[in-house]
């Protein structure tokens, strides 16, 4: 089986694909590492598409139960039909904002306040990240991600950011169960 958990950066879809991947025998995979090359600085360098989707569909066959965190949107319209669940999460933007702010702080440390450019590419990321609301922005936004679930071709469930981790993680784990019930 594959699930997809998606929703704007810092809604929690990567803490929540690693919790059912410790709760179940899902193997959780993060978009970013398919999209990011390895640098000391992370997210600095992006993979080539054709290149992150072989590399990822060879982890999709490798693997019978996938948990994949991450949007997909601009990847391919055969991510459209790859997933027999997409889970998207959305959270209110200002604790949105605030779990991101928090994160860059933890990621880079005193580096975001004595490395110009690490600084400046944090206030670029976080600048782009508050516009996910905003129905007039190019970039990753609801307005894209509500469009996108129009096109997915499996059942899509809808998650509050905001209920506890173990809460979501169950939600997920008992839809999982379901549709292992009527396959």
């Amino acid at each position: 089986m594959k699930i997809l958990l998606f929703g704007a950066s810092g809604s929690g879809t990567t803490t929540l694909g690693k919790e059912i991947e410790k709760k179940s025998d899902f193997k959780h995979l993060d978009a970013d590492d398919y999209y990011w090359k390895k640098t000391s600085q992370p997210f600095q360098e992006k993979i080539p598409l054709s290149e992150r989707n072989q590399n990822l569909k060879a982890d999709f066959e490798k693997h019978e139960n996938i948990i994949l965190s991450g949007s997909m949107v601009s990847w391919g319209k055969e991510w459209e039909t790859a997933f027999d669940l997409a889970v998207f999460i959305h959270l209110e933007n200002n604790e949105r904002m605030n779990r991101l702010k928090k994160r860059e702080a933890e990621r880079y440390g005193e580096s975001l306040q004595t490395n110009k450019k690490i600084k400046e590419n944090s206030e670029a990321f976080l600048e782009w990240a508050n516009q996910y609301e905003n129905p007039n922005f190019d970039g990753r936004s609801l307005k894209i991600h509500n469009n996108w679930i129009q096109l997915l071709n499996c059942k899509v469930l809808r998650l509050d950011g905001q209920l506890e981790l173990s809460k979501k993680a169950d939600i997920v784990l008992m839809e999982i169960k379901d549709l292992n019930n009527h396959i």
